[in-house]
């Protein structure tokens, strides 16, 4: 599908009832965490803001993620959107568009924001994620941040959408086994919150097909 095409899709669908609960719970790890309820802030969180974004890659479209570095505090290794915690009287969108300029080199100029998916409670870390949708007209140079992100992914729309992309798998969390659905894009295993947005963004588009 065409940016433009996936634009029109979202912003219609964005300003209506979102599937963020049961989107979450598909791609929640298993037991689920206690005090962790799908679609809801958690108490006493800090609040984070993530852009989401859409652009021009080959003949389709792309989703922009970044693979975090190894020395960074929280969620090391991890794949993730563009994001981090809003400062004092910055909105939302202001702070996932300065998050992904710092990150990843985003011009927020270029963004055409479309609207926030459903808010994901990131129980481990304290926070509370809001995912802003945007899209730009073209590819952006990216220029990931030297000591934050590693690398950035970009895995096309069709990836996204393609079933036989959702594994499972299994590790150890605080001496509990968990299984846990994720992603695979080119051997990255994308779960946790970043799963359970594309998951969102998934179920979205499958909605506006079924109509």
């Amino acid at each position: 599908m065409s940016v433009s095409s996936i634009e029109a899709i979202l912003r219609r669908r964005l300003a209506g009832t979102l599937p963020g609960p049961e989107a979450q719970r598909r791609f929640a790890p298993t037991p689920l965490l206690k005090g962790w309820k799908p679609g809801q802030a958690g108490e006493n969180t800090r609040t984070a803001a993530a852009l989401l974004l859409l652009y021009p890659l080959g003949p389709g479209t792309g989703v922009a993620l970044t693979v975090r570095a190894e020395g960074l505090r929280r969620h090391a290794g991890q794949i993730s959107l563009p994001g981090g915690a809003v400062d004092p009287g910055e909105t939302l969108v202001d702070a996932a568009l300065r998050e992904a300029a710092e990150e990843i080199g985003v011009d927020r100029r270029a963004v055409r924001v479309l609207g926030e998916l459903t808010p994901v409670h990131v129980i481990v870390s304290g926070f509370t994620l809001h995912p802003i949708v945007g899209v730009t007209d073209g590819r952006p140079a990216f220029v990931p941040a030297a000591g934050e992100v590693a690398e950035v992914l970009e895995v096309s729309l069709d990836n996204v959408r393609d079933a036989s992309r959702i594994r499972h798998g299994s590790r150890i969390r605080e001496g509990v086994a968990i299984e846990y659905p994720y992603f695979d894009f080119h051997g990255h295993h994308v779960w946790g919150a970043t799963a359970m947005v594309l998951g969102e963004l998934i179920a979205l588009l499958e909605d506006e097909e079924q109509l």
